[in-house]
């Protein structure tokens, strides 16, 4: 299985270590095809048209996307809006912070499955539940 995880790059740097965390779960269930989302170093190398087909390519190849949606992003919402678009399965998970959760269009959409979370061990059960049907 190909999997695509997301997370705010640029503005979700607070949450590298998590979005490590949760590529090393997701690694159980196959190949997470964006394992860069899970470090602290930056692609500077690339213009932004190389990093939007490179993605995009990934997203087409992909048999799931996993998104933290936590960290509001521009990028992760376009991923996503491809992904339904593609008909891919995603799964959303995301934290409330200070009382604030995640955006209504994200809950809303009946193409995604949305789960809240409270810290990483949660959505670790998570992930299995759905990777092995135990939902």
């Amino acid at each position: 299985m190909k999997i695509y995880f997301s997370g705010s790059i640029r503005g979700g740097q607070q949450d590298t270590d998590l979005y490590h965390e949760l590529i090393k779960a997701l690694k159980q269930y196959g190949t997470v095809l964006t394992e860069h989302i899970g470090s602290k170093k930056i692609d500077t190398n690339s213009s932004d048209q190389e990093i939007h087909d490179r993605d995009m390519k990934w997203v087409r190849e992909s048999d799931i996307v996993i998104a933290e949606v936590t960290v509001p992003s521009l990028g992760v919402g376009y991923e996503i809006g491809r992904a339904i678009h593609l008909k891919k399965p995603i799964i959303c998970l995301y934290r409330s912070i200070n009382g604030k959760t995640t955006s209504a269009m994200i809950r809303g959409c009946s193409d995604l499955q949305c789960f809240e979370y409270a810290e990483l061990n949660d959505a670790k059960t998570i992930l299995k539940k759905f990777f092995t049907g135990n939902q």
